[in-house]
Parts: structure tokens; sequence; C-alpha cells
């Protein structure tokens, strides 16, 4: 039986580039919700800190995952990212979850 997968990523943008990197964040919304194996793709921004941003995803199984992170959008994103801003990643198993 698979698993759902879970991904919530932090973003905290690098000073002065905040602006740039909610566009990035933005550019991903749309490709990533119309992945097959993709259940939820939410962008977040901190209300204390609008230098950080939340990433709130939820895919079918680990493959899911995979192919997410196969595509141009995501390639894309991963080239970019590291000159925006700081990254914490959890991936998540489910454990009691409603």
């Amino acid at each position: 039986m698979s698993r759902h997968v879970k991904i919530t990523a932090i973003l905290v943008a690098h000073p002065g580039k905040a602006a740039e990197l909610r566009t990035l964040l933005e550019g991903m919304t749309a490709p990533s919700r119309a992945e097959a194996g993709n259940l939820r793709y939410d962008l977040w921004q901190d209300q204390a800190d609008s230098d950080r941003f939340v990433i709130d995803e939820l895919y079918v199984h680990d493959d899911a995952v995979a192919a997410h992170r196969a595509t141009p959008h995501f390639q894309n994103y991963a080239a970019a990212v590291g000159g925006l801003a700081e990254r914490t990643a959890l991936v998540l198993n489910p454990v009691s979850v409603a």
C-alpha cells in the first residue's frame, strides 16, 4: 500500500530578495498542482516576517515526489532558489492523519 508524502518547505529570503523569491515560488504553484501525483501545493507567507514563505505540498506517494523533482519547473526552481533564500524542507510520512 502506498502512503501519501507531505513536504513542508520553509524559505527565508536573502536580504532584498523577497519579491524575486515570491515570483519564483508563485511560478511553481500552477504547474505543480497540475502534476498527476500532486494532491496539494499551497504557498504561504508569514504574517510576522514577510521574508519567510512556507510551501505545503502533498503527493500520492514517493514516486510522485520523484516525478515532481524531475519536472522542468522544479529543475528551474532548484537552480535558482539557493541564490534567493535559505531553505529547510521536511519530507513527512503520515502517522495519524484525518
